[in-house]
């Protein structure tokens, strides 16, 4: 079990609130796509992009989405997720 102030707890803690942040994007951006969000939402939405584009934006220019049909599927996001859980995993077992 990790302490939650040793320097491994704190990382852990720190990339488990990213983790949430990049499931907060992914459904915000569903919710813009898809309907026109309450004025109330663009706030949050502006906050969660301010700490996951810096992230996300390096991996975007590396992977071009995928088309499909008159769409496209952002794949960055799929690696950052697997980037995340596997640092979070390697944080967990020091």
């Amino acid at each position: 079990m990790l302490e939650a102030f040793t320097g491994c707890g704190v990382l852990y803690f720190i990339l488990s609130i990213f983790f949430y942040f990049l499931i907060a994007a992914v459904i915000l951006s569903w919710v813009v796509a898809l309907t026109r969000p309450p004025e109330w939402l663009y706030p949050i939405i502006r906050a969660v992009n301010a700490v996951t584009e810096p992230v996300l934006r390096p991996f975007r220019r590396l992977i071009p989405p995928i088309r499909i049909g008159a769409g496209a599927l952002d794949v960055s996001i799929l690696l950052v997720f697997l980037i995340v859980a596997l640092l979070r995993g390697a944080v967990a077992r020091c």
